[in-house]
């Protein structure tokens, strides 16, 4: 079975994005993380499959958590969407060069997620 790391300070927001993989059946397991800190210690712990990332949290942000990942060649392929309020387009423009798979903007349309995923495998 495939783990997803879903990384929000906001537990309903972690609840929403794992309810959805609920409810499109795909079956994973999860790995929750309220900041990027605690994220890139859940991700060197074990195996990790896909991260879902939000921007804006304490300790290290998302874009932080990002860049610090990326630099790692062990991840260099690791799936990993940044699903975020931040919609400007520059704030999309510097996630996708500092290494993120895709983008989503909160709130989650099922529509959109579903796309995503099926962009990517994991």
């Amino acid at each position: 079975m495939k783990t997803v790391l879903v990384v929000d300070d906001s537990r309903i927001m972690r609840n929403i994005v794992m309810n959805t993989f609920k409810e499109l059946r795909i079956p994973c397991r999860f790995l929750e993380a309220g900041n990027g800190r605690d994220a890139f210690n859940l991700l060197q712990s074990g195996e990790v499959n896909l991260v879902l990332l939000d921007w804006n949290m304490p300790e290290l942000s998302g874009i932080d958590f990002l860049v610090k990942v990326r630099a790692m060649e062990q991840y260099k392929n690791l799936p990993i969407i940044m699903i975020t309020s931040e919609s400007a387009k520059y704030n999309v423009i510097e996630a996708l060069k500092s290494g993120a798979t895709d983008y989503i903007v909160k709130p989650v349309n099922e529509k959109v997620f579903i796309e995503k995923l099926s962009k990517i495998t994991i």
